[in-house]
């Protein structure tokens, strides 16, 4: 580290001794003055030039006193000869006005006239005069009466003279004074952004502002950080960076003064401090030296982005008081601090998104790698003739369990995305708590039952309203009884309570399970954080869910918070949705109950898929459930083929060569012949819009691939179902129900 210079003293100028700034000037040639004879006669100005010349000095004539007037306004004159008596207007006149001039309100004036009494001589004096010359003159009166004036005149221009060169010489010492100090001020500047844009790390740049601003700017320095929770978290000492401890002890009585809130006040205000002694801090935290008592200390807040970092304290260990000057330094060096911790603050995170970042491909990589593992080796064990019953009953339970968790980590994927993009859109139905809670739980039972854990739900006594979209509160619910039930060793307890005040419906789910460390739990609903991060990540999962959770409720116009007591402690999410309702109970809707079992051979089914492998195994799975199935590749070959089969279900694929899906739809419902066929979409684009379109196209139902394959046959179960009491009734003689 480079040598610091002491504090600059702003105020304080350096004298010229330097006589060079004045060499190499031309010396100035003798100076002439101007003499002004004023009178009406040309032979008198002659007279009175022959009798001056010898001054060498330069003769002005005046023939009025008008012209004199001119004169005196246009140069500077060491004395006027001005005579009394001239026509218009004489001397006496021309010398009130002359006076009257703040240029010439000194200038001498001598009257010269052939005769002086007391009146006018009195009259003369009263004006200004300082003599008279009887004319005719004498010469050498006259010159040696003049020379008096001249020299006079000289004199006072060489005071003159001599006064503005010590003013400019002044002058010149203050701005080479100023500009010495700028430039020490520029050079200490520049110091300190040196020192500070060495490094990108937070500690290694607080290490360089203290080191420089002890014994830069101050005696001691120190920065106070503060937590996230406004609370002082630790304080770092200029001593630590190297620089010697303040001279000499503080006497008199020295106040106690807390650290912690000197801090937050100047950091509320966004103010400079000033706190006068002698003072001595306290309250600091538990592995802080002891500070030194101070006679003043200056504090100087820093936020560093929006986050309200600490302070920077400088004091001084004499009496004395910071001046303007090293305040102002202070200040700059302080905002320049702020700069660097802040191109510090952005490099960590930087560095943490792409830590981050690459975690979640380890995460991905072998959350993908463990399904795809048992597909194959159920692959392998039908391949190698294990072909009995036993075996595809297994393989296919295998296979079915593990497309499943495929399914899900996609679909949270494209949640992920879509919610980053401000796709997603919650539709506000009117919704009963009660069925939104059924359906979080029956979603969430299997891995509650697989782990053996005990599960309470408490629900309030009255039913509770609102408005919401029971799909999306339900995966809200399900992802964090699933959270709870990863983290939760086996038999474990877990709570869902529900509770309504104040139009304000709380949801909390519960669990006795692993914790969440403190340290993490600020961060919990951030992308892809997660507490496990060894290698054998035994609970799985790409740490997305609670950033949906939180994401999910906030379109809802709700609030979530994380609460636990540490490792092992278990922990707790409580969800706050506003604007609920509390009514009676009131009586479940009536259920259509489908068949128990699907009837055989009742419908005719076309599959369209660009996919043969796709087509080929769904026409395999409607044809186990009985139903007539054909098969089209693209969009022009279904809708030639729906005219010759006339189905009753077409499942359609929406990315089609030639036609897509949507324009197959809409030219199927155009026709007019299949306003009763089942149109269900089968796509790998799930968006909103994707749905949406889907909709206007004429479909029914839209599935997202890989569908839950129990859901499509219900759904193509359900169209036979009513098709069947559709043609019963008719053939009873009797019309279908509102209801059918």
């Amino acid at each position: 580290m480079n040598a610091i210079p002491s504090r600059i003293a702003m105020g304080e100028a350096t004298a010229i001794h330097d006589p060079a700034t004045l060499e190499g000037m031309p010396a100035p040639g003798p100076e002439r003055v101007n003499i002004l004879v004023v009178d009406d006669l040309p032979e008198k100005h002659l007279v009175f030039r022959s009798i001056l010349e010898e001054l060498g000095q330069n003769i002005v004539s005046a023939y009025s006193g008008r012209e004199a007037l001119r004169c005196v306004l246009e140069d500077e004159f060491a004395v006027i000869l001005l005579d009394v008596n001239m026509p218009d207007m004489d001397g006496f006149e021309t010398a009130d006005l002359i006076r009257k001039y703040k240029k010439t309100n000194q200038t001498p004036i001598v009257f010269v006239t052939a005769y002086v009494d007391e009146v006018q001589a009195v009259r003369g004096y009263a004006l200004g005069a300082v003599d008279y010359i009887s004319a005719p003159v004498v010469p050498e009166i006259l010159r040696s009466k003049v020379k008096v004036f001249v020299d006079l005149n000289l004199m006072t221009r060489e005071l003159r003279h001599q006064a503005q060169a010590r003013e400019a010489l002044a002058r010149a010492e203050a701005a080479r004074g100023a500009a010495e100090a700028a430039t020490r001020r520029a050079d200490l500047l520049a110091t300190a952004s040196q020192i500070l844009s060495r490094s990108l790390d937070m500690e290694a740049t607080l290490a360089g502002l203290l080191g420089f601003a002890a014994p830069g700017l101050a005696d001691c320095a120190l920065v106070a950080v503060q937590d996230e929770r406004g609370q002082l978290a630790r304080v770092k000492l200029a001593e630590e960076c190297g620089a010697a401890p303040p001279a000499g002890a503080v006497e008199g009585a020295i106040e106690p003064v807390d650290l912690g809130e000197t801090v937050t006040r100047a950091l509320t205000l966004r103010e400079t401090l000033r706190l006068s002694g002698p003072l001595r801090f306290q309250g600091l935290p538990a592995d802080t030296p002891a500070l030194q008592p101070v006679y003043e200390v200056m504090v100087f807040p820093m936020y560093v982005g929006e986050r309200a970092f600490g302070a920077l304290l400088l004091g001084v260990s004499t009496p004395r008081s910071f001046d303007t000057a090293e305040m102002a330094l202070a200040k700059e060096v302080v905002s320049r601090a702020v700069i660097a911790l802040e191109n510090a603050s952005l490099y960590a995170a930087i560095q943490d998104a792409d830590r981050r970042k690459n975690e979640f491909l380890a995460m991905l990589a072998h959350e993908l790698r463990n399904p795809l593992a048992p597909i194959r080796n159920a692959v392998h064990v039908l391949q190698r003739g294990g072909a009995n019953e036993k075996n595809v009953t297994w393989c296919s339970e295998v296979i079915g369990r593990q497309v499943d968790h495929l399914a899900t980590l996609v679909d949270d994927l494209l949640d992920v995305s879509r919610i980053a993009r401000g796709k997603v859109v919650v539709n506000r139905d009117p919704l009963r708590l009660s069925e939104v809670i059924d359906h979080a739980v029956e979603t969430s039972r299997p891995m509650l039952e697989k782990r053996r854990h005990h599960l309470v739900v408490q629900m309030p006594r009255e039913e509770v309203a609102f408005d919401g979209d029971l799909v999306r509160l339900a995966q809200v619910l399900s992802n964090l009884l699933n959270n709870a039930a990863k983290f939760t060793p086996a038999g474990g307890h877990i709570t869902l309570d529900a509770a309504a005040a104040d139009g304000v419906l709380r949801l909390s789910v519960k669990d006795n399970g692993m914790g969440i460390e403190p340290q993490l739990l600020p961060h919990v609903f951030d992308l892809f954080t997660q507490g496990d991060q060894t290698l054998d990540r035994s609970e799985g999962g790409l740490g997305i869910g609670l950033t949906l959770v939180k994401h999910l409720v906030e379109l809802h116009g709700g609030r979530i918070e994380a609460q636990s007591a540490g490792r092992g402690q278990g922990a707790e999410f409580v969800i706050y949705l506003p604007e609920v309702r509390v009514a009676q109970a009131v009586a479940p809707e009536a259920v259509l109950r489908q068949p128990e079992s699907p009837t055989r051979d009742l419908l005719r089914v076309m599959v369209v898929d660009d996919v043969p492998a796709s087509s080929e195994s769904l026409c395999k799975l409607l044809e186990l459930e009985g139903h007539r199935v054909a098969v089209a590749g693209d969009g022009l070959g279904a809708l030639e083929m729906a005219s010759a089969f006339r189905p009753d279900v077409i499942v359609l694929d929406i990315g089609l060569p030639g036609k897509n899906g949507f324009e197959v739809a809409a030219e199927l419902r155009a026709s007019g012949n299949f306003a009763d066929t089942l149109l269900v979409a089968l796509s790998g684009y799930g968006g909103s819009e994707d749905r949406e379109r889907g909709a206007k196209a004429g479909f029914n139902h839209y599935l997202v691939k890989p569908a839950d394959i129990a859901t499509l046959l219900s759904i193509i179960g359900t169209h036979a179902a009513l098709k069947q009491i559709s043609e019963r009734s008719l053939s009873g003689g009797m019309r279908p129900s509102a209801s059918a």
